[in-house]
């Protein structure tokens, strides 16, 4: 049966990114005006990971805890393989592009999984979704603590940020914008957890407002150092290049990871679209905390091509993954009896009696079916 296949879209989130990068460009906010949008993104990160920590439902890691093996194996592409390709990105991309470009891949290498668009592809796909659930939390979870870790042990250590930031400055700012609202949100959360589930679409304009703010000062402060004249399109076309081979590279080694561990279809699905992804509404903020304002336009610039690749792939993937599962689906349900002796066998197991006279017009009803089953799952032409 021919399928027609649907082209992934473009997220309309990355289309407002756009504009926030075109309105810095051309009127970017500077002086006082900039130093007040950047007290104001400083309170929309400190907002967002609070909103974080009271979304992250204890109940719903706790109902996927069993699936330990899957969400190891999930932290390890998340924490473990990413990194490394981050550090082999920056080390060939930076002898081609400007090297704060470069330390952006690595940046997003360093990053959490997602957790909406984990859990909606895993269900589109047909995967686990309570396993997605908790794989895509705990990542997060983990994520607040040890993504500033990473960048400090591979980016700030090294110099790698320029030596805008200082260790204890740099801990400050983990501590008091990240780590410190996350964990209010969340011990509010028997307070506020029903509120904030009941009023999720509500909530999710604050999350995404919230980026957009911290990417407008980001931008200004880095359009007023002069972006643009360090960034063109060859550096554009070799941090598409360098996302596209880091993510060919992830899912290739899951797919082989997924058949060596012998993980159940719905599990793999889970592998995939929670272990292969990197969040943008968490890297955002992030980076705003983790590096000077002068940097944090270039830093999360890879991170936004890349967010917008892996939901074209992963889109793509999820369709795939659905399709495939219909087929087995239909492959596996039984076609009607194909014959009188069949029909009076399965007519007798559900306690159904046929009458002698009515025996030629079902058996008529069932060839009939058995024929449309059949063009339905292309055994047949039409």
């Amino acid at each position: 049966m021919a399928i027609r296949a649907k082209l992934p879209t473009i997220d309309p989130f990355l289309m407002w990114l756009v504009g926030c990068v075109v309105a810095a460009s051309v009127l970017p906010a500077r002086g006082t005006v900039l130093a007040g949008f950047d007290w104001a993104a400083n309170a929309a990160i400190v907002l967002l990971f609070f909103l974080h920590g009271a979304k992250l439902s204890r109940e719903a890691v706790l109902a996927g805890v069993g699936h330990w093996r899957l969400h190891l194996m999930t932290l390890a592409f998340t924490y473990l393989l990413f990194p490394v390709l981050g550090l082999v990105a920056q080390a060939l991309t930076g002898r081609l592009i400007d090297p704060t470009l470069a330390m952006g891949l690595l940046f997003l290498a360093l990053l959490p999984s997602t957790v909406q668009s984990s859990i909606a592809f895993t269900a589109m796909a047909g995967g686990n979704v309570a396993a997605a659930v908790c794989s895509a939390s705990l990542s997060n979870l983990i994520g607040v603590v040890l993504t500033p870790l990473l960048v400090t042990v591979f980016i700030h250590a090294n110099g790698g940020a320029g030596g805008a930031m200082d260790g204890l400055g740099s801990a400050q700012k983990i501590a008091t914008q990240l780590l410190l609202p996350f964990v209010a949100g969340h011990l509010l959360r028997p307070l506020i957890g029903k509120w904030i589930d009941s009023h999720k679409k509500l909530l999710q304009p604050v999350d995404r407002s919230s980026v957009l703010l911290v990417v407008y000062s980001a931008f200004s402060a880095a359009v007023v150092n002069g972006v643009w004249l360090r960034v063109g399109p060859f550096d554009l076309a070799v941090l598409l290049a360098a996302s596209a081979a880091m993510l060919a590279v992830v899912i290739a080694v899951n797919g082989v990871v997924a058949r060596a561990a012998g993980l159940a279809r719905e599990d793999a699905i889970v592998l995939l679209f929670c272990g292969s992804k990197k969040s943008l509404v968490s890297g955002v903020p992030m980076a705003g905390a983790l590096f000077a304002p002068a940097q944090v336009g270039i830093v999360i610039l890879p991170l936004m091509i890349f967010h917008q690749l892996q939901l074209f792939v992963c889109a793509w993937l999820a369709g795939r993954w659905r399709r495939e599962g219909e087929a087995l689906a239909a492959a596996s349900a039984p076609l009607p009896p194909q014959d009188e002796a069949a029909m009076l066998a399965r007519a007798g197991e559900i306690g159904l009696p046929v009458p002698e006279e009515c025996r030629p017009g079902v058996n008529a009803n069932l060839a009939l079916l058995t024929r449309h089953a059949r063009i339905a799952l292309g055994e047949e032409g039409a």
